[in-house]
């Protein structure tokens, strides 16, 4: 009896999860309905006074700094000869690329004028244009991440040949996909440059290129670790016991790799913080919410990745990796909007609604799904049965 209620709870709670999937796609599809037929405008607050707003924050912002473990674990794997990302490295360039490929697509729905996406490559390059680098260097990662992610394609379809000369251009593409994702990682970051008078004090700084490359570095080896404890728990019919086995060493390497970057950048900002004269802030609403950011979402899981690499606690790992995701996305919140526009009055600030919200969850979900497609179809999270003696 206890096994059977056992089984009817999980069935229950399978048919729930999949009912919400289904409710979150038709209100998505509605609303994208309703943003292509109506306009822009019918589904967001955003005006000529603000017209970035939650889908540049989450969609553009967060998105891109999450992906970067792409860059991150490939450049540790295939250039600096870390082997311990083995298991991680196909998984983190499939998040890499779905998370890029996603951007484009919200970028569809951002720009008011879809239409016109396509334009500054072709008909007005703007060249000296922070934004235009970040479009261009976006476009050519996700060319990169595609190439390299061939050779799991081509093992899917058994294509020897075809999967030795992809497997040769791996390290090539490694390097010229990291140089591109660092331009592009800095150049989000110098897009707020031209803002000074905009931003609050204690997130505005002319360091702020520097901060955004550090703190995607730190954010993309944390979103492998917890796409990694969710691929095991919810994805286990797709990995074998090879990536099981070796996740523990992937995982200690990523949080090695985290702090490292996490001390620097909370090194960094404390220095440049006092060197620029805004201690005085940090005694308002403003600075609390700064400290916050700064000590819940970057100091404390710092020490938790130390000690969990230390003493060999995956789990500490797992959760300072889940903790500095969100302390990531808290900071690229804080820079596109709550700082930003801060000394407007509160009834001309900008306030998402409910369906930009909507939207953007719409999209992760199809991200979700796609990468569960992706890796239900092609050897991401298990080894190839024809390779098994290879180690890419």
């Amino acid at each position: 009896m206890t096994s059977g209620h056992t089984d009817g709870q999980g069935l229950k709670g399978h048919v729930k999860k999949k009912g919400l999937i289904v409710v979150v796609l038709l209100v998505g599809l509605g609303l994208t309905l309703l943003r292509f037929t109506g306009g822009i405008g019918a589904v967001t607050n955003l005006s000529d006074r603000n017209p970035w707003g939650f889908w540049t924050a989450f969609d553009l912002l967060c998105g891109i700094a999450v992906s970067a473990g792409g860059f991150a674990v490939a450049s540790a794997y295939y250039i600096f000869g870390f082997k311990q990302f083995h298991v991680y490295v196909r998984a983190a360039l499939t998040t890499a690329f779905l998370g890029y490929f996603f951007e484009v697509i919200a970028l569809v729905y951002e720009v008011g004028q879809p239409w016109r996406l396509v334009y500054p490559f072709f008909l007005s390059q703007g060249t000296t244009s922070a934004l235009f680098l970040v479009g261009l260097c976006v476009a050519l990662y996700l060319a990169i991440l595609s190439g390299e992610l061939l050779p799991a394609l081509f093992e899917r379809f058994g294509r020897r040949k075809a999967r030795a000369r992809a497997v040769r251009l791996a390290a090539p593409l490694a390097v010229i996909g990291a140089v591109v994702a660092v331009i592009h990682q800095s150049s989000l970051g110098s897009l707020y440059l031209i803002a000074p008078s905009k931003m609050h004090p204690l997130w505005y700084s002319g360091l702020m290129p520097l901060f955004f490359l550090l703190s995607s570095l730190f954010a993309g080896l944390s979103m492998v670790v917890v796409e990694g404890g969710l691929a095991h728990k919810y994805l286990r019919d797709c990995t074998d016991d090879r990536h099981v086995r070796d996740a523990d060493r992937a995982v200690s390497a990523c949080g090695k790799g985290a702090s490292l970057f996490m001390f620097a950048y909370f090194i960094i900002k404390c220095i440049e913080t006092a060197a620029g004269n805004n201690l005085q802030y940090l005694s308002s609403g403003f600075g609390a919410w700064f400290l916050l950011e700064l000590g819940g979402g970057v100091a404390l899981p710092a020490v938790m990745y130390f000690i969990g690499v230390r003493r060999e606690r995956p789990g500490l790992i797992q959760g300072a990796a889940i903790i500095t995701v969100l302390g990531v996305v808290l900071n690229r919140f804080n820079v596109s909007l709550v700082a930003f526009n801060y000394n407007l009055p509160s009834a001309e600030r900008y306030f998402p609604s409910w369906m930009e919200v909507a939207l953007s969850v719409f999209l992760v979900a199809l991200l979700i799904l796609a990468y569960r497609g992706i890796c239900s179809g092609v050897p991401i999270l298990r080894t190839h049965e024809d390779y098994e003696e290879e180690l890419r």
